[in-house]
């Protein structure tokens, strides 16, 4: 028996199980395991990340069912060096799409012959003209470096999203 808080979604799995000695009650028993070990391994969120959309395992509600909640997908890019005060633009060749839910990434910097990773979206308290925007149309993914940013050398950027 397992033990799951009340009032969640999230499936947990018994970490035992007592099989019947009757067949016919243990086929039940193992089918409804088999079942419960699915349904928690299909709406774990999936470490894929790749540049063609998944799924990824992530599940929203959706108010015109709350039976029925929406899945996520997932898609990443690698974008190339973008000087200071530059902006890149690609397409996402993304459609369908009714929301994202999270844009994020890394970028490789270089300033006076060191490299350095900063997180996309980077801000910076001290000077607004150092942060790395990320946004996204309904078309393209947009990445701005900061006037006095440092050079991107190349970044990874993941979008997360739904669709219809």
């Amino acid at each position: 028996m397992t033990y799951s808080p009340p009032n969640t979604l999230q499936a947990y799995l018994p970490t035992s199980i007592f099989l019947p000695k009757d067949k016919s009650e243990e086929r039940i028993v193992l089918t409804d395991m088999y079942a419960a070990i699915a349904n928690a391994t299909n709406i774990k969120d999936i470490g894929i990340y790749d540049v063609v959309e998944i799924i990824n395992g992530q599940q929203f509600f959706n108010e015109d069912n709350i039976q029925r909640p929406r899945s996520a997908y997932r898609k990443v890019f690698s974008i190339g060096a973008i000087a200071a005060g530059d902006t890149s633009t690609t397409a996402h060749n993304i459609s369908g799409i009714t929301t994202f839910t999270r844009m994020y990434g890394v970028a490789e910097v270089s300033s006076g012959g060191t490299t350095y990773w900063r997180p996309i979206p980077f801000s910076s308290i001290t000077n607004v003209n150092l942060q790395i925007q990320i946004q996204c149309s309904s078309a393209d993914l947009i990445v701005v470096n900061g006037a006095a940013a440092p050079d991107i050398v190349s970044a990874i950027v993941v979008l997360e999203f739904l669709k219809n």
